[in-house]
């Protein structure tokens, strides 16, 4: 059992809220996010947020393996099993969804989440990620991530805050993210793993989409919807897959006041 990284707001005795990002990314990928929830007002306290780094991310251990399984494990052992919602962009909605259908939760938001990838997207995700991102500075970095973001949506100041903790200088002086890329290339061929049957995890849960999002989901909606019935919510928000940087706001509002 390898401890993870833990990014925490809020008050410990609260309800607890966990979020799961993607690969590549980092637990404080929801900062924005957790402040907003933490911040309900006066007389509505708001939950108890913690989003860990996950395996081969940030500050958490980088070894393998790098199963499923794994990342569950060290998941369970990090934030417990008394969690009252789950929150996972892409992969981490992977093993959001993984984890609701293997514990009691009142809650699942999946933020455009990689529950099942078709095969030939998950080899060419995982050929790319073999790619080294490697930069003279930040803000070369900066200025690269943003000309990457679908649809340029994001705001550039938000990058520049989110990533500020995620990129660090290396001994050759090159700036790199804060990840393992051999982990990264491990979490591709688990999502194209058959995830648990949507039967399993009948549960209240609001799907976000990004509209123009490059990873599709409509070939997963009529299970998903005929499973759920009336517990599965579907919005969609503008920009591409990065929700929470491409809609920041709009898919901060629809998971607070489902949360709510």
């Amino acid at each position: 059992m390898r401890p993870l990284r833990l990014h925490t707001w809020g008050e410990p005795a609260a309800t607890t809220v966990v979020c799961l990002h993607g690969v590549t990314s980092h637990g404080r990928h929801f900062a924005r996010l957790a402040e907003r929830l933490v911040a309900r007002g006066p007389g509505k306290p708001g939950p108890y947020v913690v989003a860990p780094d996950l395996l081969g991310h940030g500050d958490s251990p980088y070894e393998p393996p790098w199963s499923i399984d794994e990342h569950l494990a060290s998941l369970g052992a990090a934030t417990g099993e008394d969690t009252a919602a789950l929150i996972g962009h892409s992969f981490g909605g992977r093993l959001a969804f993984e984890l609701a259908a293997r514990r009691a939760v009142d809650r699942l938001v999946l933020l455009d989440p990689a529950i099942l990838l078709d095969s030939g997207v998950a080899l060419f995700a995982a050929e790319n990620a073999r790619r080294e991102r490697a930069y003279a500075s930040f803000e070369e970095a900066i200025e690269r991530r943003y000309e990457e973001s679908q649809l340029h949506r994001a705001p550039r100041e938000l990058l520049k805050t989110e990533l500020r903790e995620h990129l660090a200088p290396s001994a050759d002086g090159l700036w790199r993210y804060r990840y393992c890329q051999a982990a990264v290339v491990a979490a591709y061929g688990e999502m194209a793993s058959a995830p648990p049957a949507f039967e399993q995890v009948r549960v209240p849960t609001l799907l976000v989409l990004g509209e123009q999002s490059y990873l599709p989901y409509d070939h997963l909606l009529p299970a998903h919807a005929a499973a759920l019935g009336d517990l599965l919510q579907v919005v969609r928000v503008p920009g591409g897959h990065t929700v929470l940087w491409d809609a920041p706001e709009e898919t901060a509002e629809v998971v607070s006041a489902f949360l709510a």
